[in-house]
């Protein structure tokens, strides 16, 4: 007796994706939403414990446009880690104008990722290991535990995507 085996529903990766590269590609999104979602309060007017010149209610007009448009693009670009383990990290997708279907190459795709991992590292790891929160302006007591608790996963997503880079390059040289 032989098995049936049914063809997959979608297109497929050119190789298998491990299971912990893709749940690490997914949590690349997860680490980038708390951050973005205190971001747009702050921007509303949150009472997030910034005083003086850092309160947004201080600030600017263009306060709250901003930190949408910066959580926008940092949802954006934390979806692009996701192109490393799916097929459109592979071959363009038919919305892109001009490249669509063609073979993605991999160093089209690595070198951006792992330029990008080095530098969530860079700027992430020092803000939140580093930060000094002597200055009166900023938040103190529940509000810096909030504060904190909502940007801290961003220093996840550089070494998760530096691990997702290095499946996909492994997984590109291996199978084309």
């Amino acid at each position: 007796m032989t098995a049936v085996t049914e063809a997959p529903a979608g297109p497929v990766t050119k190789g298998p994706v491990p299971r912990w590269a893709d749940l690490a590609a997914q949590a690349t999104l997860w680490c980038a939403i708390p951050s973005g979602i205190w971001r747009i309060l702050f921007g509303l007017g949150l009472p997030a414990g910034f005083t003086g010149s850092q309160d947004p209610a201080n600030g600017p007009w263009f306060v709250l446009p901003y930190v949408i448009t910066l959580t926008a693009v940092s949802e954006a670009v934390a979806f692009l880690g996701l192109g490393l383990v799916r097929p459109w990290g592979e071959t363009w997708p038919r919305w892109v104008p001009f490249l669509r279907g063609r073979p993605v190459r991999p160093l089209a795709a690595i070198v951006p990722a792992a330029l990008g991992s080095v530098a969530l590292i860079t700027i992430w790891t020092p803000l939140v290991f580093g930060f000094d929160n002597t200055d009166p302006e900023l938040p103190h007591g529940a509000k810096a535990v909030i504060l904190y608790a909502c940007y801290l996963p961003l220093v996840a997503w550089g070494p998760l995507l530096a691990a997702v880079t290095a499946a996909y390059a492994v997984r590109r040289r291996r199978h084309g």
